[in-house]
Formats: C-alpha cells, structure tokens, sequence
C-alpha cells in the first residue's frame, strides 16, 4: 500500500483563528480525504506553532502564564478543526517536550561547519519572526505586515544558507522538490538567484524571554522559531526515535502553506534537511490570500471574518464548498458573505440539494426499481494538480447535464405512458448522483454521506429535510 504524508503549516496562536486558516485546513484536508479514498495509507498532520515572540508578547498583555497562553490557543485551533470537518491525524504543539528534544537532535545532525555564531545588527519583523533587509522594505515598513520593523544587534547562531545556493536552485528548476504553481516556483527561482545570505537561527534567552527550545550546548540562546517550527513535520512523526512512524511516512509527499511563507519552506527547509543529511520533502503547494473587498484582512481594518461564525450560520458542508469552488487555489480571492449567500442558493439549494430531492421524491412515489451500483474509485487530475476549483466545476456540470436531462425526458409524464422508460431515466439519473456523490466525498463528506445513504436505502425516499435549506 502506498503512503502519503500531507502537512498544513503551523499557525501562530497569538491571535483567534481567521478564514485563511480553514482554507488551508479545508484544501489539506480535500488532499488527505482523496487520497484515503484512493486507497493510500495517510498521514495527516497539523498543529500549533507555540514558540514565537508574538506568543510571549501576547500573554504578557493578557497578564497570563505563556503555556496557558498557548494552550488556549492550540484549542482555539483544534475547535476550528472540528468545526470544519477535518480529518488530520494528529495536532503537534510546539511547546511539547518531545518536540524540543527532536528539534535539538536535528540541529545538532546538520554539519558543524553549516552552524556559526556572529555578532550581528538588522531589522527584525515580530509579524514574520524574521529579519528583513533594506531592499525588502517599503517606505521603511515589512510589506508584509505594514509596520516598522524593530532594530536588532546580539550575538547569535546563524545558518550557512550560501553552502546550499547552487543544490536547491536545482533541486527546485528540476521539480525534484516541486512547487506548485509555477508563478511561486519561479519566484523562489528568482530569489536563490539574487544570492542566498546565511541566516540567523537562534535569539538570545533574554529575547526570547526564557520562552522556546534551547539551543544544544548552549543555554544562552534560544532556537529561531522557525528553525524549531519547520522541524515539525518530522518531530510530529517521532523523528526523535526514528519510529516506525517516521519510517514510514519521510519525506513528505506534500507540505500545504500560504505565500507568504514559501521562502521558509522552499529555501531554509531543504537546506536544513540537506545539512542534517535527512530526505526532502517531494512537493510545495502555495496557495493565496484571502482578501475582503479587495482588501487583505486584518484587526485594524476590522475586516477580518470569524470562521466559526460562518458555519454555525450556513453549516460545515456550504463553506467548505464555497472556500474550493470560489476561492482560488493559487491566487488572491475575494470573500463576501453576498456572493456566499447567492452561490449557496444557486450551486447547492437549487443545484445539488434540488436534483437528489427531485430524482428520489420521482421514485418513491412511483416506487421505481432503480439498481444501485457499486462505483469504483477514478482518479481526479484536478485534484492532484490541487486544482479544487476545477474539480467542483465539473462535478456542478455533472449536476446541470442530471438536470437537464430529467427536464428534457419527464419522467413525471412517462410515467403515465411508459413507466419501463420512466424507470430507465430515473435509472440513469440515480447513476450520475452516484458518480457525483463519489466524486464530492473529499470536498463535502457530510454531503455525500447523506446522498449516499439516500440512494443505497434499500427502500429509495425523498430527504426529510432538504440538503441545503435554502437561504431566503
């Protein structure tokens, strides 16, 4: 049996999870239902990244010990979690001893001559948790974040990112590490291009506050978060003992992150396991931002759009189906709740919801003899390019051509003359449901569990309650 070994990034827990989180949440989880459905032994991790300076920042505002802190916020995560239906395997907390332990062992296996210590002077961003240059400012401010990064001079460990330049421009032009979409690929091309400056890897204790992993044999400094959050993906699966769960599923077969992140994981990463002698991960998807009317969320814009409150309000299944259909796997989207609400009513109460309504109420009340049949597994080149989009369109395709289908022959007047050719209409719709309802089990499992229990009744009824209410 084949593994896949499939990782969304870890999110700071300083703040309460936003829409951007779940899509990534939702895009991971799509990959990891796909392949289980595929026959492929999955492991699907996800977690709580509990080290950063933005955590300690946060938990001295809010007067509280830093583990309660980022306690209440992993939970905060895992709630979302539930919330949208996600199947991960299992959830790393940063701040867990045997993570600490693993991160340590990996950085005590990269080369000696790969780690040095410096006195050094830049602009620190807290927003990234990284350093910036002058030419990455815009009027003096992280263009990511929109604020001033802070100036900061102390002795710490950096990382020989130079020793690598050449190996992952390779690496990446020839896709054995391949990023997907080519845009991000040939950016991160771009950047190795410019020339690869090493790269600090540790804080001093005092920074930091006492609060991260430790660096090995040297109790003064403390691990640069990403350093320690980057090691996840291999100390979530026991990389510590080297067990059979690390055995089994490194490398990776596919990390999921955002684009602001993909220098961390298409440059510092690899150099990091290349150091450490370990494999590399196979595959980067980088997908885009939300944004709200055009905007990029954020607090002070009070923009930002509570994914809880959403599928309280509209249901898990709905806004899953609207974050893969109408947001866009590779580039920035717009998110409205209008344009939510109209797609709802039109891709699912009148579309979905409507034809397995319609197509079981003909048959129950006519008590047809419609055959089920067991469908196998086909594979989606849309969701293997992480082209969620795609795939719903054509699953909704499927849809209007069922439709269209039971509107051109009328099953409702056959019946009157010809029930034998009403049956085989019937038939042939039930057929396409089935194909849609296999075809929907990654992207809305509640949905297809239902259609699938609807059709495989041994007596075929109409639901009690339509699939998807609609929204007056």
């Amino acid at each position: 049996m084949n593994k896949f070994y499939i990782t969304t990034a870890i999110p700071y827990v300083n703040a309460d999870p936003h829409i951007g989180h779940a899509l990534e949440f939702v895009q991971t989880d799509v990959l990891a239902r796909y392949h289980r459905q595929k026959g492929e032994e999955v492991f699907f991790l996800t977690g709580a990244d509990e080290n950063s300076l933005k955590n300690v920042q946060s938990a001295e505002k809010a007067n509280i010990s830093i583990q309660d802190f980022v306690n209440q916020g992993s939970k905060r995560l895992i709630d979302l979690l539930e919330a949208y239906n996600i199947s991960n395997d299992d959830f790393i907390k940063t701040s867990a001893d045997f993570h600490k332990k693993a991160a340590q062992k990996l950085w005590s296996s990269c080369k000696k001559e790969d780690i040095y210590k410096k006195h050094y002077k830049g602009h620190y961003c807290v927003g990234c948790e990284a350093f910036v240059t002058e030419k990455d400012l815009v009027d003096g401010k992280c263009p990511e974040h929109h604020t001033k990064p802070e100036i900061v001079e102390e002795e710490n460990y950096f990382f020989k990112l130079s020793n690598y330049q050449n190996k992952l421009y390779q690496l990446i032009e020839s896709d054995e590490y391949q990023v997907i979409p080519s845009t991000r690929k040939n950016e991160v091309l771009s950047f190795i291009k410019m020339g690869l400056e090493d790269f600090s890897i540790s804080r001093s204790v005092e920074r930091a506050h006492n609060w991260g992993v430790v660096v090995p044999d040297d109790d003064s400094q403390i691990m640069y978060v990403w350093y320690d959050a980057l090691s996840n993906y291999i100390t979530g699966i026991d990389y510590l003992k080297e067990g059979d769960l690390y055995q089994k599923n490194w490398p990776a077969d596919l990390h999921v992150i955002g684009k602001g992140i993909s220098r961390f994981h298409a440059i510092y990463w690899p150099a990091m396991l290349m150091s450490a002698g370990l494999s590399l991960p196979k595959k980067l998807f980088v997908h885009g931002y939300i944004n709200i009317s055009g905007e990029k969320m954020s607090k002070s814009l009070g923009n930002v759009i509570n994914p809880l409150e959403l599928v309280n309000k509209y249901g898990t299944d709905p806004i899953r189906y609207y974050l893969l259909r109408h947001i866009h796997p590779f580039e920035d989207s717009d998110f409205s709740i209008n344009n939510l609400e109209e797609v709802y009513n039109s891709d699912l109460a009148n579309g979905i919801g409507n034809l397995v309504s319609r197509t079981a109420n003909m048959i129950e009340k006519n008590e047809l003899n419609i055959k089920v049949k067991v469908l196998d597994f086909t594979e989606n080149k849309f969701i293997e390019e992480c082209k969620f989009h795609e795939a719903l369109r054509e699953i909704n395709d499927l849809v209007r051509d069922t439709d269209q289908l039971i509107d051109q022959e009328k099953p409702w007047d056959l019946i009157k003359s010809d029930k034998t050719k009403a049956e085989k209409v019937l038939q042939e719709a039930t057929d396409k449901i089935l194909i849609i309802m296999n075809k929907l089990k990654p992207f809305l499992p509640e949905t297809a569990k239902k259609i699938e229990d609807i059709f495989t009744a041994k007596k075929i009824k109409k639901p009690k309650e339509p699939l998807f209410p609609r929204l007056s």
